[in-house]
Order: C-alpha cells, then sequence, then structure tokens
C-alpha cells in the first residue's frame, strides 16, 4: 500500500515538473520570438510599439492615433468614372486617419442589399461603422452624418461633392406641372427656384426645346426656393395659385422675365398684378396666395430635393442623367438627344 502510494506521488511531481518546463518553454520561447522578430525587423514587442508614437520599417513609417479604428463601405460602380470615390477618400483620411475602406459594387448582392437598407439614392456613397461616433471629426461634423439602422451614412453631398450617379429620380406627381406627353417614358425633372439667375436661364433652354421634344418627353417643374432668395417661397406660392387656374407656364414665362423687379420688393402685391395681366381671377389667385394655400406642396418638393442631396438651383434629371446649373439651349438638346438615342 505504501509502494503505491509512493509511486502515486512520483507521478504527481513528474506531471509538476513536465508543465512547469512546458510553461517555461512557451514564455522563453516567446520572449525569444519577440526579440528574433524585433532584431530581424520581422515584429515589433508591445513594449517598444508603447514607447513611441512613430517609427519605421521596410520603408513605410507608422504613426500611433489615439482614435479607434474606422471601417466604410463605398458602394460605387467602377465603371462610372464620376463615382470614382478615391479623391473623397483621400480627403477623408486626412480627418480620419485610422479609416480602412472596402469598396462594394452597387449592382453586387451586398450593394443591392445596402441600397435597400439606407435608402441609397446615389453614388459613390459612404456608410461608416458605429466607431466613426468616437472619432474627433464625428464630434465636430455630426450633421454630415445620418445614422441608419446600424451605420453611419456620410452626406458627401453638403461638402459640396456632386453625386457620381443617381440610383434613383424623382417621383412625378398628378400635381406637378407639366407640358408635353405625359404618358411618355422618357422625363426631364428641373427642381428651379424664379429668383435664381441660373433657373432663368434654364427655363429659356427648356421652352426652346420642349415644343420640339413633345410628343417624347415629359418636363416637369419641381419647386426649390432657396433660403437667401427673399421672394423664392412667395413667388412659388403665387406659380401654384396661378396653376390652379391653369396658368402655371404663362405665369412661370412672366416671373423669369421680371425676375430682377419683383426681387426687389417685398410682400406678395406685385404677384398679385402679374395675375391681373395675365388675365386671371384676382379674387380666387389673391385668396389662393394669401392663405398660402400651395405651402405643403412646396414643401414636398424642397424634402424630396434634399433626399436626392439637392442643394442648388437649377437641378436637372434628364432620364437618369443629372446636371446642375444653367444650360443654353444646345446644350439642353444635346443632353436629351443622348437620352433619346440610348
Amino acid at each position: 500500500m505504501e509502494e503505491l502510494k509512493k509511486e502515486d506521488n512520483a507521478k504527481k511531481i513528474k506531471n509538476l515538473i513536465s508543465a512547469v518546463i512546458l510553461l517555461s518553454g512557451l514564455f522563453v520561447g516567446s520572449i525569444f520570438v519577440d526579440v528574433a522578430q524585433l532584431v530581424k525587423g520581422g515584429g515589433f514587442s508591445k513594449k517598444s510599439l508603447n514607447s513611441t508614437d512613430v517609427f519605421e520599417a521596410d520603408g513605410k513609417t507608422w504613426v500611433a492615433y489615439q482614435e479607434p479604428g474606422v471601417s466604410v463601405k463605398v458602394v460605387s460602380d467602377e465603371n462610372c468614372e464620376a463615382c470614382d470615390p478615391s479623391e473623397a477618400l483621400v480627403w477623408m483620411r486626412k480627418v480620419m486617419p485610422t479609416v480602412s475602406a472596402e469598396r462594394i459594387a452597387y449592382d453586387s448582392e451586398e450593394g443591392i442589399i445596402l441600397q435597400e437598407k439606407f435608402g441609397l439614392k446615389s453614388i459613390p456613397a459612404f456608410i461608416f461603422d458605429d466607431k466613426v461616433a468616437e472619432t474627433d471629426f464625428y464630434s465636430q461634423a455630426q450633421v454630415l452624418f445620418d445614422q441608419k439602422n446600424d451605420g453611419y451614412l456620410f452626406n458627401i453631398q453638403e461638402l459640396g461633392l456632386a453625386p457620381g450617379k443617381f440610383l434613383a429620380t424623382p417621383e412625378v406627381q398628378d400635381d406637378d406641372p407639366m407640358l408635353g406627353n405625359k404618358e411618355a417614358d422618357t422625363k426631364l425633372i428641373v427642381f428651379s427656384d424664379f429668383q435664381c439667375p441660373y433657373s432663368k436661364i434654364f427655363q429659356s433652354a427648356l421652352r426652346a426645346n420642349e415644343k420640339n421634344y413633345s410628343d417624347q418627353m415629359t418636363f416637369v417643374f419641381k419647386y426649390l426656393p432657396l433660403s437667401f432668395h427673399t421672394q423664392g417661397n412667395n413667388s412659388a406660392l403665387a406659380a401654384e395659385c396661378a396653376n390652379e387656374q391653369g396658368k402655371f407656364w404663362e405665369y412661370a414665362d412672366y416671373l423669369f422675365n421680371r425676375q430682377n423687379a419683383w426681387g426687389a420688393t417685398e410682400g406678395t402685391n406685385i404677384f398679385k398684378s402679374y395675375a391681373a395681366n395675365l388675365g386671371l381671377n384676382y379674387n380666387q389667385f389673391s385668396q389662393c396666395l394669401d392663405s398660402e394655400k400651395y405651402q405643403a406642396k412646396i414643401d414636398a418638393d424642397v424634402a424630396e430635393a434634399t433626399s436626392f442631396g439637392i442643394s442648388g438651383t437649377p437641378a436637372v434629371f434628364v432620364g437618369d442623367q443629372f446636371k446642375n446649373g444653367a444650360m443654353n439651349a444646345d446644350q439642353l438638346k444635346s443632353l436629351i438627344d443622348s437620352e433619346l438615342n440610348k
């Protein structure tokens, strides 16, 4: 019995010694590997990394940051030159140097899921993970991010960067002012401001072209009165009151042709006088304008423009092509032809 106890104790001691040797070997081995990597330039010890903010290896300079690593999914189209996100990513890495980007094709399975999940209407689109909320840039520019589901959609349009390609177009409502063939597949949709000089130039181009394409296209007008135009909203309300009496386009032309005159006024009296000049029912028009009857319609157009990242006028969709800024008649004709000939 005593011999069995001695044998059992001997086994325990042997196992203990084996465990000590194994653990010691692992510990010494880890030190050896760490030191070996440091000597060879293949790795760096934690102690060494903690003692410096900048170091060089293999021709590269490594810099330590206090901010977390941030991932961004970039939805784009490699066949669309205007959709190239490279320039935007260079800028982003200047303000968020810990960003790592993953490019995703807009028409891939994941790209389609992201479009639906985040309501993407244009590309390139930048969707950050939740780590972005821990960065200094986010704390200073939170207004540029739209938190949706489990990500943060970055609004590049707020920085003045135009979309490379739209994935959707604005919806045409029955009460939108229209010209041409309402059943046509191809639609020209313009967001315009009666007090904007560039919108005035575009209106002239539209009117020069609409008769030649009246069978092939629908021409649609949407309101986007800009906040810094003091009479922008009043003029839009007046145009809608004219639209109520079937005189939108005549009234719109009248406004654009006298832009400087009414733009220097206040209130709505001048718009009422224009209605009388054009033979509209003055009492009906005045009541419509005084009650701001169509403010909800104008607000809806503004909200729709905002959802597409549009903040300036004129903003023009011809089919799925988008252009912003003034165009003359020849430039608009070329854009229309290129869409119809697809």
